[in-house]
This record gives C-alpha cells, sequence and structure tokens, in this order.
C-alpha cells in the first residue's frame, strides 16, 4: 500500500477483517478492527491491506485528538446505519410458522411466517445496537446519564433472550446482565 491514508480511513485486512485508521506513524498505521475489539500496528508496506475508503492523509493527521478518533467512528456508525447484517436463522425453523391462538375459541388464529417474525426479531437487536452506540458518543451526557440509559438497553436484552433458540450462531444472541443467553 503505497499511498498515505489519514485518519478515518476504512481499510480492510486479510487476517483481521474491517478497520478503521485511528492513528499514523512514520513506518504504520494504528487500525482498531472489529473483529479484535482493539487496534493493531500494520507497516504502511504490508500488501494485505486493502482500502475501502480512503480519507487524505499528511501533515494534517499528525497531533490527532480523541475528538477526531469519535467522530470518525461516529461517521462510520453513521454509515453503517442502513446496512443490515446477515444473520442466519436455526436450519430447524426455515419454512416453519408461528401460530398465535387466541384464548377466545370464537377468534381466529394468526399465522406468521417464523422467518418473518425473526427478520423483526434482528432488526430490533441491530437498533438497540445503535441506540447503545448513539449514547456512549454522545458528547452532551455524563457518563452517569449513560450509565443510567444503557441499563434499561441491558435489560431489554435480556428479556429478548427468550428468541435465542431462533438463532442459527450463539454469537448472534441476545446477552442479558449477566453476559449469559
Amino acid at each position: 500500500m503505497s499511498e498515505q491514508l489519514g485518519v478515518g480511513s476504512r481499510v480492510e485486512h486479510q487476517h483481521f477483517g474491517k478497520g478503521v485508521i485511528v492513528d499514523t506513524a512514520s513506518e504504520f498505521y494504528i487500525i482498531w478492527f472489529k473483529s479484535q475489539q482493539g487496534t493493531k500496528s500494520i507497516s504502511k508496506d504490508y500488501d494485505g491491506l486493502t482500502t475501502i475508503e480512503e480519507v487524505a492523509g499528511g501533515a494534517a493527521s499528525e497531533g490527532i485528538t480523541i475528538t477526531d478518533i469519535e467522530q470518525a467512528l461516529s461517521n462510520i456508525l453513521d454509515q453503517r446505519l442502513h446496512e443490515m447484517q446477515m444473520v442466519p436463522i436455526g436450519p430447524r425453523w426455515k419454512r416453519g410458522n408461528m401460530i398465535l391462538k387466541p384464548g377466545d375459541p370464537t377468534l381466529q388464529s394468526k399465522e406468521v411466517p417464523i422467518e418473518t417474525f425473526f427478520h423483526k426479531i434482528v432488526m430490533v437487536r441491530d437498533r438497540l445496537r445503535v441506540m447503545e452506540q448513539k449514547i456512549n458518543a454522545h458528547k452532551v451526557m455524563t457518563d452517569d446519564e449513560k450509565v443510567d440509559l444503557q441499563q434499561y438497553i441491558t435489560a431489554i436484552y435480556g428479556s429478548l433472550t427468550t428468541f435465542n433458540v431462533l438463532f442459527k450462531e450463539a454469537h448472534h444472541q441476545f446477552k442479558g446482565a449477566s453476559g449469559n443467553p
């Protein structure tokens, strides 16, 4: 990779996946990788790094503040708001139906494809995650206010653990306050 990328550039590493440049040095980039939930120093000459979205580098990238990094990450989160992650449903639920049967026998039951219901559960989960990120990145709220709201979100996740049975992969499931599904 010969060009000089600036802070906020989105890149993809062949082993660590997608990341964001959060700082630069003379010979390497410091990149935050989602898969690692942390940063890695990668040589600017490393061939296994692909540019996804370039932010110009140069002398202006020296003296980077935490505010600059927060802004770069906030911009990326805003761009990803409309992206949908593919979350697979458990194979035993494919082509199944959920039947809602009222207690009153004179009323008609309602059948809903489980995949439709699952899609809505995944959308709720994704929107909760975005809300959580926006709360944590909020510049005006105090840490106490953020923690207070975060406790409500954690409780919501806990209430939704009932639906974990629908997920094919455990890492997509809801986690409550204890961290266990």
